[in-house]
């Protein structure tokens, strides 16, 4: 019994600490780490992609929200990949409707999973769709999707993102 109050303890203190660190999504600072395995069975983690900037959405079939939000989505990727976007969407959809899954995405382009397949849980409990956050290529949380509109489309995603595009150009020292 002393065991099981032990086990039962540790784990109330672990789901703490979880959502005490989603909380605390702040942009500008480095994102939580994740890892996403989509369904065509390609993983995506914060460490594989450093380098490109990385847009997440978190949706579900019967979000009609999510529904109109998807060809946005497609758009923005279809024009900004080769620059160095990359667009997920993480369907909270049951395993069991994985066949409305796929066909809802056979009309897009960018990589799906499902939320079983995931590991996101220090971006919070996702307790509503659409939701969208967008990491840099360092790894740095730029739109934490908690915050403002849940709806996105390719003019928000272009304030936000277009920005990240431009290559850092380093200031000159100064001779002294």
């Amino acid at each position: 019994m002393k065991t099981y109050a032990y086990i039962l303890v540790k784990l109330l203190i672990l789901s703490f600490c979880i959502h005490a660190e989603a909380a605390n999504l702040t942009i500008d600072k480095v994102a939580p780490a994740f890892e996403i395995k989509t369904f065509s069975g390609a993983s995506i983690t914060s460490a594989s992609s450093k380098g490109r900037i990385l847009v997440i959405n978190f949706w579900a079939t019967w979000c009609a929200p999510c529904q109109n939000e998807m060809p946005e989505l497609e758009k923005f990727y279809r024009q900004y990949h080769d620059q160095g976007v990359d667009v997920i969407a993480i369907s909270l959809d049951d395993k069991s409707d994985l066949g409305a899954v796929k066909n809802a995405m056979k009309s897009f382009s960018f990589p799906f999973a499902m939320t079983d397949d995931t590991d996101m849980r220090r971006f919070g409990r996702i307790w509503r769709v659409p939701v969208t956050f967008v990491i840099d290529r360092n790894g740095v949380l730029r739109h934490n999707g908690w915050e403002g509109e849940p709806v996105v489309n390719a003019a928000i995603l272009q304030k936000i993102v277009t920005p990240l595009l431009a290559p850092k150009t380093m200031e000159p020292v100064a001779n002294h």
